[in-house]
């Protein structure tokens, strides 16, 4: 009885330890760009951060909204703070990420008169929310950690059971 516990525990814990070691950052060798905040005054700065498949190369980023601007790689990730130009109208504007693989990504900047931003702030569900291409999709996650879950509560009353029965003895 007690080699079936130990089994049991050591395959809880492999459980857990593939569930948590095969997830990968969702930027883990994509292509992104990311503008934050994705909605600005005009005259104000905003931070752009990208990933190209090779981080050690800079890559250029362009819009409408503040021209052509050079991101240079800062932590794994390519960088760059840009100030939109006072005189840029309200409106969506692109920004095109060129890659020296000649790769390219896009998003959106959304520049408002200062004062009331008229879109809300971007809360990171567009890429999260399960739409393809993640590296370990999210319902893979919840399985595993399930699985772990009741596996672990198993064990336990399985433990209890078996020290109820040794005392009865």
């Amino acid at each position: 009885m007690r080699y079936r516990i130990t089994a049991g525990v050591a395959l809880t814990v492999l459980a857990a330890l593939a569930t948590l070691l095969g997830a990968a950052p969702a930027w883990a060798g994509q292509v992104f760009v990311h503008v934050t905040p994705s909605t600005v005054p005009a005259g104000e700065h905003v931070k752009i951060t990208a990933s190209c498949r090779d981080n050690w190369s800079s890559a250029k980023v362009e819009s409408p909204a503040f021209g052509t601007v050079t991101l240079h790689p800062r932590d794994g990730l390519l960088t760059a703070s840009v100030e939109v130009p006072k005189h840029t109208r309200p409106g969506e504007y692109r920004v095109k990420l060129s890659c020296p693989d000649h790769r390219s990504a896009t998003t959106s900047l959304h520049v408002v008169e200062s004062g009331h931003p008229k879109h809300g702030p971007a809360t990171g569900f567009g890429g999260g929310a399960g739409a393809g291409g993640d590296v370990v999709p999210g319902n893979w996650l919840l399985t595993g950690g399930l699985a772990a879950v009741v596996a672990g509560v198993v064990l336990a009353g399985a433990a209890v059971r078996n020290r109820r029965a040794a005392g009865a003895r």
